[in-house]
């Protein structure tokens, strides 16, 4: 990816690497602060809530109980979609 925005934008690799590590911070800081990111035409980051629920250990078979979390989701734009 970094070569790719390199010669893309025609900078360095380590302006490139600077680039692409600001814009994954900003999104990781948005997501944070629960508000989603939308890039027109590409898709939108948003934080998605999961519940607690009960699941079972693959080795025992015991039952467990898995915690409540925020993950993080992805939703392709239409563009996106069309370009696959």
């Amino acid at each position: 990816m970094i070569d790719h925005i390199a010669k893309q934008a025609d900078i360095s690799k380590a302006a490139a690497t600077r680039a692409l590590e600001a814009f994954i911070g900003g999104v990781k800081g948005t997501l944070k602060k629960g508000n989603s990111v939308s890039l027109v035409g590409f898709g939108t980051f948003a934080v998605s809530k999961r519940a607690a629920r009960a699941g079972r250990n693959p080795r025992t078979g015991a039952a467990i109980k898995i915690k409540a979390a925020k993950v993080p989701k992805f939703r392709p734009g239409k563009a996106l979609k069309d370009a696959l």
